[in-house]
């Protein structure tokens, strides 16, 4: 008996990916009819230098998500990153790389302080990341209370200068952002490494009796999040040129937004990052185009709620039938 290949069409509609880029091109058609100055190229740089923050921690976050976990500490683990960087190099007189090596270290170490506690000593995710949030909410203040300006020219802010593509100014942030989105998508979806991310979010325990060993793929996800929220922090620095302890109060709402809104299932196993940029970008396009609309902001958070339940509901309805 032979196997009769899919619907391609249906096929297509099964990747996780499809329905929030389809969901994309809709809301830029819509917001396209609404206002002559969506579709400008300008605006569409804006946009992705608005989303290139929250993209970062949500690229992080993906990777934790897939695992069947979730990080709540991520916004302010960031936001002690970017002070480090900031304040290290401009206060104390550290060299700015160094400093912001200082940055993207400890940021690394509460990743793998996250993965230690969740693999070691088995605590809940949420729990583990809810305290760290809290150690890191609290170092960033005991640090410092003061915004750290970062003068015009220094490695922290190079991500925030521009180069022109045509008549469009792009910043390297942009770039930089879409770079590691691939290069995060290229190690989930065609190495080993990324298999076994997979095979623990789907079922940890088959994961292990097919040998692979969940602990170390649990501890090596969570301490490359943090190392993501580390250069996370350089390009929140880059774009608003300073060091701000008040930054990322809702890094982890919005990074779990774009994850969901991109197609990752909250249950582990299933979704990719380049969905995660398109959630991301869901939420940009939907802030900008209400914005360009004269929509009161609060009507935006309003609807981006609606949407992270519905993409919810659908990963959920999902599952049931598969």
């Amino acid at each position: 008996m032979t196997n009769r290949p899919g619907n391609p069409f249906l096929n297509l509609l099964s990747k996780p990916a499809i329905g929030p880029l389809i969901a994309l091109l809709i809301a830029c058609i819509f917001f396209a009819t609404q206002s002559d100055r969506f579709l400008s190229g300008r605006n569409f740089s804006l946009i992705v230098q608005q989303v290139s923050v929250v993209g970062a921690l949500a690229i992080g976050q993906t990777l934790i998500i897939l695992t069947a976990g979730i990080d709540l500490s991520n916004g302010l683990v960031m936001a002690l990153g970017g002070v480090l960087m900031t304040r290290l190099a401009f206060v104390g007189g550290l060299n700015p790389y160094l400093a912001i090596l200082v940055g993207l270290a400890a940021t690394t170490g509460f990743g793998l302080l996250n993965g230690l506690l969740v693999t070691r000593l088995r605590l809940p995710p949420f729990i583990v990341t809810l305290g760290t949030l809290n150690i890191a909410f609290a170092l960033t203040r005991i640090y410092t209370v003061q915004t750290t300006r970062v003068p015009s020219g220094e490695p922290q802010v190079f991500l925030g200068q521009t180069f022109k593509l045509g008549e469009t100014a792009i910043t390297y942030g942009s770039i930089f952002l879409l770079i590691l989105v691939l290069i995060v998508w290229f190690i989930l979806q065609e190495t080993p490494i990324g298999r076994h991310i997979y095979a623990v979010g789907n079922d940890p325990e088959a994961a292990r009796l097919a040998g692979i060993r969940v602990n170390y793929v649990l501890l090596g996800v969570y301490t490359a999040a943090g190392f993501i929220y580390g250069l996370a922090a350089l390009l929140q620095v880059a774009r608003t040129g300073v060091g701000d302890p008040q930054a990322g109060q809702n890094g982890n709402l919005e990074s779990i937004t774009a994850v969901v809104l991109g197609g990752t299932s909250l249950f582990g196993g299933r979704g990719t990052v380049l969905g995660t940029l398109v959630g991301a970008l869901i939420v940009g396009v939907f802030r900008n185009g209400l914005q360009l609309m004269g929509v009161d902001s609060i009507y935006q958070v309003l609807i981006t709620g609606i949407l992270v339940i519905l993409a919810v509901a659908i990963d959920q309805m999902g599952r049931r039938r598969a």
